[in-house]
């Protein structure tokens, strides 16, 4: 898996001292040091911290979701996948983590929320002192500038920066103390720093917990977020009555396709294109369907993106056509891309993301899927789909069934379809 390679380069580069991160699927966390990592035997070494409830020290890869060290995550088991909205159990929920009543997802909400994390206290408050943080609703007219505008500094310094990410939630942070008296700023901070805690840590406590105060409705895509947040943390009902709101933002076409309501999906796409938002409607249900293992309807709605005249302009239109085609492609490369038929090698292809191609160098070592390497990217806003996509196909030794990153899903499509197109050129 690449990031437990990555894992292993970088322990076998520098001492572990620092305060390191166990995460499980359930969202449970352990902090102390990682000591040593065993590849052949799968396990590694953890020295707990002395307030730490666990006195264990060693752990196999597959007890655990994640590892932080030195603040940058590794996915050592995904969390399950085995197919869309469902987890085996004949009740539809996949959320990948451990079912709660509403009482413990709230009281872990509240939890999480009135405390800090535990990289925040060495992350220092940094940003351009030319930033303004009044941070106005309406900021000025004229050209981009990140170093004064705050939303454009979040947007593309910050968000393109894993190196940024904690420290412009902490910023974040400080704009909403700096706020406490506008309560318009205020909403407006909490859900940005919701936003943030959703989309660059998969912290979903921490992010449902600012959505929350922020007032977050399902009519915009923070709403959606709390509700994605309330099922990821083992509450599907939650999440269901969130999603029953009159309006709903876009958004909820592929919450409601991640948690397995497909039809819903669909019911509700039929009313975004008739409120002519055909193209990016028609594309997340088609994202949906693919993930369901519906492939010939999914193949429908991609062509209906191709057949559009409603996109926003030329640059739209290419991107989405691209991606819908390559899509429908990829799905008629299924039984190309059945692993256990490529020969061993490393095979290279592309696929068109966001800001344009994305090449992957995949490898095939005995019948399996060995390692899914991004090697070129124009991406900026991609968030964990770089880690968290090569690590969901290498774990389902498919490309099919595979869940794009919330936020990223442009880029973790272009993933799976260039790893599909670079396994069919093997086939046996």
């Amino acid at each position: 898996m690449k990031s437990l390679v990555l894992l292993m380069m970088v322990l076998a580069g520098t001492g572990a001292t620092a305060a390191d991160v166990i995460e499980f699927a359930d969202g449970a966390k352990l902090v102390g040091t990682i000591t040593s990592i065993r590849k052949a035997e799968k396990e590694f070494d953890f020295d707990p911290r002395d307030d730490s409830k666990s006195s264990k020290n060693v752990y196999r890869f597959d007890e655990v979701f994640r590892v932080s060290y030195q603040g940058k995550w590794f996915v050592l088991t995904p969390k399950s996948t085995s197919s869309a909205g469902d987890d085996g159990d004949g009740d539809g929920d996949d959320s990948g983590t451990v079912k709660r009543s509403k009482a413990e997802v709230l009281a872990l909400i509240e939890a999480a929320g009135k405390t800090s994390p535990d990289w925040f206290d060495s992350v220092p408050l940094d940003y351009p002192k030319s930033l303004d943080l009044s941070w106005p609703i309406k900021p000025p007219k004229g050209p981009w500038q990140s170093h004064k505008n705050m939303g454009q500094y979040i947007w593309s310094v910050v968000n393109e920066n894993p190196g940024r990410w904690h420290s412009g939630i902490k910023l974040l942070h400080h704009c909403v103390a700096l706020h406490k008296d506008d309560r318009v700023l205020l909403l407006r901070d909490m859900n940005a720093l919701g936003d943030a805690y959703f989309r660059l840590l998969q912290d979903y406590p921490r992010a449902a917990f600012w959505f929350q105060q922020g007032k977050a409705t399902v009519d915009k895509v923070q709403g959606v977020r709390l509700a994605e947040c309330y099922w990821r943390l083992g509450n599907r009902d939650m999440a269901m009555q969130m999603l029953r709101g009159r309006r709903l933002n876009l958004a909820a076409i592929k919450l409601y396709g991640d948690m397995g309501e497909i039809d819903r999906a669909l019911s509700l796409t039929a009313a975004f294109v008739k409120s002519g938002n055909d193209y990016q409607a028609n594309i997340l249900a088609a994202d949906a369907l693919r993930l369901a293992g519906r492939p010939d309807e999914a193949i429908d709605y991609y062509q209906r993106v191709l057949a559009s005249k409603q996109f926003r302009n030329d640059e739209y239109a290419k991107r989405f056509k691209a991606r819908a085609q390559e899509s429908i492609e990829t799905i008629r490369l299924y039984d190309q891309a059945d692993v256990s038929r490529v020969a061993d090698g490393t095979y290279r292809d592309s696929s068109t993301g966001y800001n344009g191609k994305l090449t992957v160098a995949v490898t095939v070592a005995g019948g399996k899927l060995e390692a899914v390497k991004i090697t070129d990217h124009k991406e900026k806003q991609f968030y964990s789909s770089l880690t968290d996509t090569p690590a969901q196909l290498i774990a389902r030794q498919s490309v099919q069934g595979i869940d794009g990153t919330s936020s990223a899903t442009i880029t973790s499509q272009a993933i799976v379809n260039a790893t599909a197109k670079a396994l069919a050129q093997g086939t046996r």
